[in-house]
């Protein structure tokens, strides 16, 4: 039987040994640079999240759902958020059935801020996979300056200071199956990427994009390679229009996705067409200094950009929000694909430009993490939990464990964990036995009339006010 052909590999795929004076004199020290930048950046992003939490600022009602539906796994209950809509089911909303891993925790721990600390592990583990990929291209430093660059870039923050969102398992996910494949470790590449069908249903796109660099990368290399490629590529395709058409609907109290009209109400492509070229510029200049463009991996940010652009809905197109962290770890590890080459080209102005680029996209996100999340760690007010808080807090506890709640933002996140909580005028019928109103804006003057009007019939008083907070609690006829 003849041996099994060598694989060829392109000259210019291998990068050119880094001298000792590169930094890697210390290679068994080297090995634990990413753990400690994660560590770290670990300690950063759980400051920001639970501080911002602990300041009763929440952004949204998303941190409420999630906890719903993970409180219900904890219990061995089908997952539901009364959020949504009283007996909800979180699959007919997005398919991430991923979030359910939290359960052990949160039973251990049943808090949002279990949530919170959960997602800033992962999301600085993602920094691993980076750091190390870029040493091994690049050497030490340039490897360090690229792992810091990443856990500092502003799509990372962004997600870290909005709530909890699923997308924080898709973050590692992506990091190590393009770590892997930049090793020519194309079937781990394959393995990391294929549980992103369980994360979010958008991501089957984005699995497909990552089996489709495989198989273009392997071509030559490695052809055995390329068949199983193409089947994950298949797969994710054919999983993501699975979850779109038949299993969100079918979960779905109304049979359907609701978030077809975010692409069926769009309009024309170039609508927001500023928005969405400063945002494609957010993502390639101070993360690459454009010069991701040159690998293929970039070619997975693509689904991820196409659903956001061609959505009619504005918060998608921007760099608000969570929506741009998935793009964190294929921007940045694209760009130590393109140095290994860039840094040896024969134009002294490519190679020189490629040998100062991770210090300065490094030394850039630094110097814009003044203005984003992070910054908030130089301000000792992060650090402590504001007076008006606790008397919130107070005033919210008086509300006994296992009650219906109907309430707005703030004071969700402090129910969730005990309560049955539903959103402020969407009981559906139900008739809660407290309602809990952040009213810092004096939206609501006057709150027992309010809640007469959301449930006619039904009599409610207050109960407590504090800080801007009113709890009223129904009144049960003598």
């Amino acid at each position: 039987m003849p041996a099994p052909a060598l694989p060829v590999v392109s000259k210019a795929r291998i990068p050119t040994p880094v001298a000792p004076s590169g930094g890697d004199r210390h290679p068994d020290r080297a090995r634990w640079d990413p753990w400690v930048l994660a560590a770290a950046l670990f300690a950063a992003y759980t400051a920001v999240s639970v501080g911002r939490y602990r300041h009763m600022t929440t952004l949204s009602w998303d941190l409420g759902i999630f906890e719903q539906a993970v409180r219900a796994y904890a219990h061995l209950r089908a997952p539901v958020s009364d959020l949504k809509g009283p007996g909800f089911a979180i699959l007919g909303d997005h398919f991430s059935p991923v979030t359910a891993l939290l359960a052990p925790a949160y039973r251990l721990f049943p808090s949002p801020v279990t949530l919170l600390v959960a997602q800033a592990a992962l999301f600085a583990l993602s920094a691993v996979p980076v750091t190390r990929a870029a040493a091994r291209l690049l050497g030490r430093r340039r490897g360090l300056a690229l792992g810091l660059a990443y856990g500092l870039s502003w799509g990372v923050q962004r997600a870290v200071d909005f709530d909890f969102h699923e997308i924080c398992f898709a973050v590692p996910l992506i990091a190590f199956s393009l770590e892997a494949l930049l090793a020519d470790r194309r079937r781990a590449a394959l393995c990391w990427a294929l549980p992103l069908v369980l994360v979010k249903e958008d991501l089957g796109l984005t699995l497909a994009a990552i089996a489709l660099v495989v198989a273009w990368r392997a071509r030559g290399a490695s052809p055995r390679t390329v068949p199983y490629a193409l089947g994950a590529a298949v797969f994710g395709m054919a999983a993501a229009l699975l979850v779109l058409t038949v299993v969100i609907p079918s979960f779905n109290t109304a049979g359907t996705y609701d978030y077809w009209n975010k692409v069926s109400e769009s309009g024309s492509p170039v609508d927001g067409l500023g928005t969405k070229l400063r945002t494609l510029a957010w993502l390639l200049i101070p993360t690459t200094g454009l010069l991701a463009l040159r690998s293929p991996l970039l070619l997975v940010a693509l689904p991820t950009l196409g659903w956001r652009f061609l959505s009619g809905d504005d918060h998608y197109w921007g760099t608000d929000w969570h929506y741009s962290a998935v793009l964190m770890p294929v921007v940045f590890l694209a760009l130590a694909d393109a140095l290994t080459t860039a840094r040896h080209s024969p134009r002294a102005w490519l190679s020189s430009y490629a040998a100062q680029l991770p210090a300065a996209v490094a030394a850039a996100a630094l110097a814009l993490t003044t203005s984003l999340p992070l910054a908030q760690l130089t301000e000792a007010g992060i650090y402590r939990k504001p007076a008006a808080v606790s008397g919130v807090e107070r005033l919210l506890a008086r509300i006994p464990d296992g009650a219906t709640v109907e309430a707005n933002i703030g004071p969700i996140s402090r129910l969730t964990s005990r309560c049955r909580v539903f959103w402020l005028g969407n009981t559906r019928g139900i008739t809660p036995e407290y309602i809990a109103l952040e009213n810092i804006d004096g939206e609501y003057r006057d709150p027992v009339g309010y809640a007469g009007d959301l449930h006619p019939g039904a009599a409610y008083a207050v109960a407590g006010k504090a800080n801007g907070y009113v709890v009223l609690e129904r009144r049960t006829p003598s």
